[in-house]
């Protein structure tokens, strides 16, 4: 693609970026394939290709977003398919990234939006508040219907329908020891909305890594990642939770070491392993952004370094993996997770259409939420078609997104984990019509007898 920059912007090392991306783009077209907007609406401008040009114009001249422009771009999910589509190798990460930024500093946006951002931006990132909303959400859910019928009040109809009912007890991060002989020292993610929505995730990677032989600990000070707020455009904020999380893990490995920091909301590790880039231009967090990249590991990618001993408990039990987007897209993980859960004694089944986006994607199911539906609703189909008892997902917002539209239980792929090698049965998970223990688990029984 050709580019006009003029040399006083291309002093500007983020346009400068953007416009190394822009000329890698060749108009081929492959991306409007796999993009999910793009799709459903059918419309070149919701396509990474149309927003491309989009972006190209509003930077290249210098100007303000203006409302065309916002709207295309606030319908891209970052599902990051086009990025694996590409035959060029064209970063749209990275320039969707910039794009955002610069709309948050050029666009004023109608008050219910801002007001709508704002909100998400001072609420999901902290568990306390994000626990408060979560329980006030109750005493609003009835007034949903109505929200939905306006326009600027759809997003507030979306929070509340998304909204669990109840919600597990808080647990707090903790120092977990290993069973046995030491074999390895990780620090884990405690996150924000999945520290709210689903602890049980965070425990069941701790109680399997120890069983490991791996030493769990659990930083001071440690924030949300950043994602949240960082794919609204919030650059400083999201700069903000970054190094404050650097500060926390590079503690850790200058008092003890890391082999890895384990992250288990994909979202969030795609971000992470990120803070090397949004931070290069910072000389004081540079070198230390990218050494907490590099150790960032979703657990699956962890997990399939190890030298895991038999499953203890083969269930044969058919689930069906969705792939998150930021995993399979972002993150450029496809086989481990299903590989470990093949391995654990699990039937897995791909759905059909497995590169399309849930419309989770972060927060997007609240401020787009009739694309993100028919999106969902396109995912639970293909996923009822496989047979599947349970889905197995690697990210709390697609967990959340297809539990909603969907009657099968939804968990982490690590809790399945974890239950195979020792670990308690998920709830909601269907007891297995003959459970079928490993021949060293028959052993261990023999012996104690």
């Amino acid at each position: 693609m050709q580019t006009n920059f003029t040399p006083e912007q291309l002093s500007d090392p983020k346009i400068a970026e953007s416009e190394t991306i822009l000329r890698k783009c060749v108009h081929c077209g492959f991306c409007t394939a796999t993009c999910p907007t793009y799709v459903e609406l059918g419309n070149e401008l919701d396509s990474p290709r149309g927003r491309i040009y989009l972006i190209k114009d509003m930077l290249e001249k210098g100007r303000p977003a203006d409302r065309d422009t916002v709207t295309h771009i606030d319908r891209c999910l970052s599902c990051l398919a086009c990025v694996t589509t590409c035959p060029s190798g064209v970063d749209y990460m990275h320039l969707v990234d910039h794009a955002r930024a610069h709309i948050e500093k050029t666009y004023r946006r109608p008050l219910p939006d801002r007001m709508t951002r704002a909100l998400l931006a001072r609420v999901l990132p902290y568990p306390t508040r994000f626990r408060l909303a979560l329980r006030l959400a109750k005493l609003g859910r009835p007034f949903a219907p109505l929200f939905r019928a306006l326009p600027g009040l759809k997003p507030l109809a979306a929070m509340l329908e998304l909204a669990p009912r109840t919600l597990p007890p808080a647990t707090p991060p903790q120092r977990i020891g290993p069973t046995g002989e030491l074999s390895g020292r990780v620090a884990i993610l405690g996150g924000c909305a999945q520290s709210v929505l689903d602890p049980g995730i965070n425990a069941a990677t701790s109680r399997l890594l120890s069983r490991l032989g791996i030493e769990v600990v659990a930083p001071e000070d440690e924030a949300c990642c950043g994602a949240l707020v960082h794919h609204m455009g919030r650059e400083e904020e999201a700069l903000d939770f970054a190094r404050r999380n650097i500060d926390a893990w590079t503690n850790e490995i200058n008092h003890g070491g890391l082999d890895a920091i384990i992250i288990t909301a994909s979202g969030c590790g795609t971000t992470i392993k990120d803070y090397g880039h949004m931070l290069r231009l910072d000389p004081a967090y540079a070198d230390k952004a990218a050494r907490v990249s590099a150790l960032a590991k979703d657990i699956t990618e962890y997990l399939d370094t190890l030298d895991l001993p038999e499953p203890l408990n083969e269930t044969g039990l058919t689930v069906a993996y969705h792939s998150a987007c930021s995993m399979q897209h972002g993150q450029k993980i496809t086989r481990q997770p299903k590989a470990l859960l093949t391995r654990a004694g699990f039937v897995v089944k791909d759905p059909r259409e497995g590169h399309l986006c849930c419309g989770s994607a972060g927060t997007y199911n609240i401020l787009q939420p009739e694309i993100a539906k028919r999106l969902r609703d396109r995912k639970v189909k293909n996923i009822s078609e496989t047979g599947a008892v349970a889905v197995a997902s690697g990210n709390i917002g697609c967990m959340t997104q297809i539990a909603s539209g969907s009657s099968l239980p939804v968990v982490h792929t690590v809790e399945l984990l974890d239950w195979a090698y020792g670990g308690p049965k998920p709830a909601n998970i269907p007891e297995p019509p003959g459970k079928t223990l490993s021949t060293l688990a028959a052993a261990e029984i023999t012996e104690r007898k």
